[in-house]
């Protein structure tokens, strides 16, 4: 009996020493995700832990914090309230609720419960001072601490991080992310924030070894795709930035606010289909922001969707701030009214989007203007995109080459051809480089005189064929088509045949069952 007792005994302490090993080692996982930001799934890890465990009931709270629930956190942090990670979390929530003056008695009072083998107050206490926002150069002070009895990868990220805060103190928070990841190679967290701050500096080849690096250490961290998401969107790279959230959606725990943020590149990277789904899906969950139904709108005008791209935009400048509407939701909104066929309205929110930019250069403005007009596809509308791409070239410091371009070609359809002999005139003389200036001078003039009487698109198509091609430049066959009729009926109605044939044969050449060169040659006896 004896023996069966002792026996029960041992497997009772084993049984025991298990469920401690197994309850650690989630506790470490509910750890990791908490710093990689996986604040959700932490929290179901954590919270079966917490009932019987201070430290993963301290992590709970953190998790919260991460969520946004400061009043949930401050709950959780209750619990234990003379516990020491467990009083820093509670520091932590008045840091954040802007009590500093609570939370930095209450983290001094946990630094305070330090000891020569117990090191980790220091470390609770400065990440609640770090994480909180308070004083960085305390967080510092309270690190360094802790390393004189303890080194660990942990302390070296948390005090690059408080670094970090510090003006000038790059150079230390590198210092300090390195040595995390020579103590620990496999320490993805710390490659991260290695990359990110190779990013900030600019030297982007560092960056992405980084990143990498931090990938390949924990596949599972999604940091490094969220890094490179926010470097990508920052930079106007809304590709690249839109396929890195989308790695970083699969890896992380998909909160709103990552699914808004997800929304809002959508957009940006011009995947209008799915932007619509992805707002809609959004608004039927409840959640709801004035943002969303700008999304919706600009994103139906660009698929066509008029009519629900006004009742969307309505919506919007109902709901959405006043001071947050800008001059591009003005130029949008008169977009889509001209798309409903409302040109009136659409011109008086054109104007209203012109005054509210107070930039000096207002050609993007413009230019967007005129796309407008100019998807209307009807004569009046290419010829207002034409005096728009006017506007450009006239009011702003610095026209492009397009913007003649533009100015005079879609005047050119809108058979403005005053205007257009203008735009391509000024081209011209300001692009002698650019052949095509020559070609659409020659294109006017022959529209000015449709009868090839009169001449006026000789001198322009003669010098234009003159022109080598080169790897610059390349004469199209429908332009070349064009020059070629025009001299071969000039010439027909001069009476010159042999100029008039010459210029009929190159047509056919082009086009042999061309029935206006055959006419030519036939009228010349040939």
């Amino acid at each position: 009996m004896e023996f069966s007792i002792k026996k029960a005994s041992i497997l009772t302490v084993a049984a025991a020493l298990s469920f401690t090993a197994v309850q650690a080692q989630s506790l470490d996982e509910a750890k990791k995700l908490v710093q990689y930001e996986r604040y959700s799934s932490a929290e179901k890890m954590l919270q079966p832990l917490a009932a019987t465990d201070p430290l993963a009931n301290y992590y709970l709270g953190v998790a919260e914090l991460g969520q946004g629930n400061t009043a949930q956190a401050r709950t959780i942090f209750g619990k234990y309230p003379s516990d020491a990670a467990n009083m820093a979390g509670m520091a932590r929530v008045n840091f954040m609720t802007g009590n500093k003056e609570d939370g930095m008695r209450l983290a001094k009072s946990v630094a305070d419960m330090a000891k020569r083998k117990d090191v980790m107050p220091y470390v609770w206490a400065a990440d609640a001072v770090n994480y909180g926002g308070g004083d960085a150069q305390q967080a510092i002070d309270w690190y360094k601490k802790a390393l004189e009895k303890m080194d660990n990868v942990d302390i070296r990220i948390g005090l690059g991080d408080a670094y970090q805060r510090l003006p000038g103190g790059g150079g230390e928070a590198m210092n300090n992310y390195e040595k995390a990841v020579t103590m620990d190679p496999k320490n993805s967290l710390g490659y991260s924030r290695i990359g990110k701050l190779w990013y900030d500096a600019r030297n982007y080849e560092a960056a992405l070894t980084n990143f990498q690096k931090a990938k390949d250490a924990d596949p599972s961290n999604p940091l490094p795709y969220n890094d490179l998401a926010n470097a990508y969107y920052y930079v106007g790279k809304y590709d690249q930035a839109l396929q890195n959230i989308e790695e970083y959606m699969k890896l992380s725990d998909k909160s709103t606010e990552d699914q808004v943020r997800y929304l809002n590149l959508l957009y940006l990277a011009k995947k209008y289909p799915e932007a619509i789904q992805g707002a809609n899906e959004l608004i039927s969950k409840g959640t709801v922001k004035p943002g969303f139904y700008g999304i919706l709108a600009y994103s139906q005008l660009e698929t066509n969707d008029s009519a629900n791209a006004l009742v969307n935009v309505r919506k919007y400048f109902a709901t959405q701030d006043p001071k947050r509407i800008g001059p591009m939701d003005y130029l949008r909104y008169g977009r889509i009214f001209l798309a409903n066929g409302k040109a009136d309205s659409a011109a008086w929110y054109f104007n209203q989007a012109v005054a509210q930019d107070t930039a000096k250069d207002k050609a993007e403005i413009y230019r967007e203007i005129a796309e407008g007009f100019k998807g209307l596809k009807t004569t009046e509308g290419y010829a207002k995109a034409g005096e728009w791409y006017g506007k450009v070239v006239s009011e702003t410091p610095n026209p492009q080459v397009l913007d003649y371009y533009y100015w005079g070609f879609w005047s050119f359809y809108g058979q403005k051809y005053d205007a257009a002999e203008k735009a391509f005139a000024q081209m011209a003389e300001k692009f002698p480089a650019q052949p095509s200036a020559i070609y659409w001078q020659g294109r006017v003039a022959g529209a000015k005189d449709a009868e090839a009487k009169g001449g006026g698109a000789v001198k322009y198509y003669e010098q234009w064929l003159a022109v080598p091609d080169n790897d610059a430049y390349q004469h199209k066959d429908a332009e070349l088509m064009m020059a070629y009729q025009y001299l071969a009926a000039y010439y027909y109605n001069k009476g010159d045949k042999a100029k008039s044939n010459e210029f009929a044969d190159k047509v056919l050449g082009i086009e042999p069952a061309n029935e206006f060169a055959k006419s030519i040659k036939k009228a010349n006896g040939k």
